[in-house]
């Protein structure tokens, strides 16, 4: 599957700047609730083509989740246009899981777009 993908310090900062959605699921192999949670998260890169999925291990890619300051696993962050729009910490369910990405794509992305733009144009003061 293209849009499911294992991300590391090697290639996260590429993806998220090479895709205009994410949604990146933080686990370990030792947590329970994450190991149970992939197979949601494997479903919802199936039916939802558009978006890249990414996996940190957070064993693995320590400085990832401290980057993001990710405390507890398992846990999610919404990636839309290089700005994290939600973060959940804990076990969901798939319907659960299934609102969040309704609810990212439905996201209204004016205020970061107009941020962005501002940036561009070094509008700040």
């Amino acid at each position: 599957m293209k849009n499911l993908v294992v991300l590391t310090k090697e290639n996260f900062k590429k993806t998220i700047e090479s895709n205009a959605f994410l949604v990146v699921d933080f686990w370990a192999p030792w947590c329970e609730p994450c190991i149970n949670f992939t197979p949601i998260f494997e479903a919802a890169a199936k039916k939802n083509k558009d978006i890249i999925f990414g996996m940190v291990n957070t064993e693995e890619d320590p400085e990832i989740g401290e980057y993001f300051q990710v405390e507890k696993i398992p846990g999610l962050l919404v990636i839309r246009d290089r700005a994290g729009i939600h973060a959940q910490v804990g076990e969901i369910g798939a319907p659960a899981f299934d609102e969040i990405i309704k609810w990212a794509r439905d996201f209204d992305m004016t205020t970061i777009e107009d941020y962005y733009k501002k940036q561009d144009k070094k509008e700040f003061n």
